[in-house]
């Protein structure tokens, strides 16, 4: 059986930055990554390379950032006041914090400065702009 739309795959895989830094795999995740072609569950680069693909065949595929999470929008980055913070953070560059959304959800929001009122942050999602490559192996497919 071949892989296409509407079919369930489980697939191995492990993903990677262009340094060959590992971003995440399923095996960092203890499970193998479960999901519906065609109901875009997943990035479209992915979803595109399991497409067509046969249990247990493997594939290496870079996927440019149109693929992927898209480019950094530089109108996703924000300044907020440091009153608007929890007085007893201690906020530094680099650090996650949870931006709540107008509809009540909340949003990651990656710390990118700290001055002395305010602080800036980047609510892109962290792999957006960034070029990642794929080892996928289709363990299962059913329909």
């Amino acid at each position: 059986m071949v892989a296409g739309k509407g079919n369930r795959v489980k697939v191995e895989y492990e993903g990677t930055l262009e340094d060959g830094s590992v971003f995440d795999s399923s095996k960092a995740h203890g499970s193998l990554l479960e999901f519906e072609l065609g109901a875009k569950q997943m990035i479209p680069g992915f979803e595109n390379a399991v497409i067509g693909m046969k249990k247990n065949e493997e594939k290496k595929v870079t996927l440019k950032p149109s693929e992927a999470y898209g480019e950094a929008d530089p109108l996703m980055t924000k300044e907020v006041p440091k009153t608007q913070l929890p007085p007893d953070l201690d906020v530094k560059v680099g650090m996650t914090l949870a931006a709540s959304l107008p509809e009540g959800g909340q949003l990651p929001a990656t710390v990118v400065e700290v001055n002395e009122d305010a602080i800036i942050i980047d609510l892109n999602h962290p792999l957006a702009g960034k070029t990642l490559t794929f080892k996928i192996k289709v363990v299962e497919i059913s329909s």
